[in-house]
């Protein structure tokens, strides 16, 4: 019986000590907030929104019922956005690393560059085969007529087409 009243009273005892040590850190918990406040005074319209719009895609995310939320394509393009539009946009960024986010930005530059650069189709001939075979049959039958008179002669039989064409 004796003993755990003193049990008792030591667990309290500890509680107070706890939370006596916790106390300097407690006293300075809201320094943040107001450091923060004060530093959003300084900041446009703009710049509060989009940090809001950063904010608010990362709830959208943590939101999602899942241990790991996964952001999808468009949600990464978002963020990458939104963290070029946001000054200190790395303290804004709770879901994952600054790192990855730059990381995100680099591939989306690969995947640009990547569709930039790709194999096109050979263009269509703007002009229909009939007038082709009609050019290369006049260049064949007149060996002296230049690009400018089969244009000339194709003017008159009202085909327009440009001289580098031919």
């Amino acid at each position: 019986m004796v003993s755990s009243f003193g049990f008792r009273i030591r667990a309290q005892v500890t509680r107070v000590v706890a939370k006596a040590r916790s106390l300097p850190y407690e006293s300075v918990r809201p320094l943040p907030l107001v450091a923060g406040f004060f530093k959003d005074l300084s900041r446009s319209r703009g710049q509060l929104i989009a940090e809001n719009a950063l904010l608010r895609q990362q709830l959208i995310v943590a939101s999602r019922k899942v241990k790991r939320p996964v952001f999808k394509d468009s949600e990464r393009g978002l963020l990458v956005l939104l963290s070029r539009i946001v000054h200190g946009w790395q303290s804004a960024v709770l879901l994952v690393k600054p790192e990855t986010i730059l990381r995100w930005h680099r591939e989306g530059f690969r995947l640009f560059w990547r569709w930039k650069s790709r194999k096109r189709k050979p263009a269509e001939p703007k002009i229909s085969a009939e007038h082709i075979a009609l050019i290369r049959r006049m260049a064949a039958e007149n060996r002296f007529w230049g690009a400018e008179r089969i244009r000339g002669e194709l003017l008159k039989l009202g085909i327009s087409i440009a001289k580098r064409t031919i």
